[in-house]
């Protein structure tokens, strides 16, 4: 699937989800307003059931870590967020381009490689999806259990910031360069994205938590009503993922020729047909 940003007309978002006939995602209707479209709404079941597991199983690898005497360790969470990312874009990259995070959504859109139309709707759902993880741990984890699975500064908020920020500018960076030029090697995308996840977790997890994502602080905070430091994991991820997509289409351009610079902005196969949104 080829998922194209740019307009068909001057109203309408177009989407080829199975390679056939383009499917308009929204669609002005005089009696009922905006139309979704079920290809649409299966991308956002996907955002929404694969944010819910990247935040259940990251999260729980935390919680059980507290709540186990450090059984689980911290290379050994690293190892889980990566894995996890890793599994989920093979899973539903080819369906909803495996975004899980509002920063890459957002940025993707900044750079029209995602139509900037669905971006409040993916938005939604990937923090539904993670408010629904964190509900469930809780449940699972009550009374003396009940650990806190958000994130936090641990020193001052201007080196949690500096660190979000950088390391968000290195994820889009990858992101970037893996599932939006054909170039690289495409069936590696999950690998790689898992493994830069892995290498930020590690290092930065004891210092901000390692978020990278809106969606993975918002929803324990909410679950949790911890908003302690919350700005930061809103703005500092949101604007490294821009920074770092816009580094990469800085230096992208060569004198290839250019059906090999994908116009998508996910883990998503290019169709042979010319498809449009």
């Amino acid at each position: 699937m080829a998922e194209n940003s740019g307009t068909n007309g001057n109203d309408a978002v177009a989407l080829n989800v199975n390679h056939e006939t383009p499917t308009y995602a929204f669609k002005p209707s005089r009696e009922s307003g905006f139309r979704v479209s079920i290809p649409f709404m299966q991308k956002l079941i996907a955002e929404a059931v694969g944010t819910y597991f990247l935040i259940f199983v990251g999260c729980a690898a935390v919680v059980v870590n507290l709540d186990k005497d450090k059984v689980v360790t911290m290379p050994g969470i690293a190892i889980v967020w990566g894995l996890a990312v890793t599994v989920l874009i093979y899973s539903v990259g080819h369906i909803s381009g495996a975004h899980f995070n509002p920063a890459v959504t957002i940025a993707f859109a900044t750079c029209k490689r995602f139509p900037a139309k669905q971006v409040p709707a993916y938005i939604a759902a990937q923090v539904l999806g993670s408010t629904l993880a964190s509900g469930t741990l809780r449940l699972l984890f009550q009374g003396q259990h009940n650990h806190f699975a958000g994130t936090l500064p641990a020193g001052s908020n201007m080196q949690s910031f500096v660190i979000e920020f950088i390391i968000t500018f290195f994820l889009m960076f990858v992101i970037s360069g893996v599932a939006t030029d054909n170039r690289a090697i495409g069936e590696l995308a999950g690998l790689a994205v898992g493994s830069t996840i892995l290498l930020n977790v590690m290092f930065s997890g004891p210092i901000t938590g390692a978020s990278m994502n809106p969606a993975r602080s918002l929803g324990p905070a909410i679950v949790h009503s911890e908003y302690r430091g919350i700005w930061i994991y809103m703005v500092a991820p949101i604007l490294g993922a821009i920074s770092g997509a816009w580094v990469y289409n800085v230096i992208r351009y060569t004198d290839k020729p250019v059906r090999e610079i994908t116009t998508s902005g996910s883990f998503l196969k290019e169709s042979k047909n010319n498809n449009t949104i």
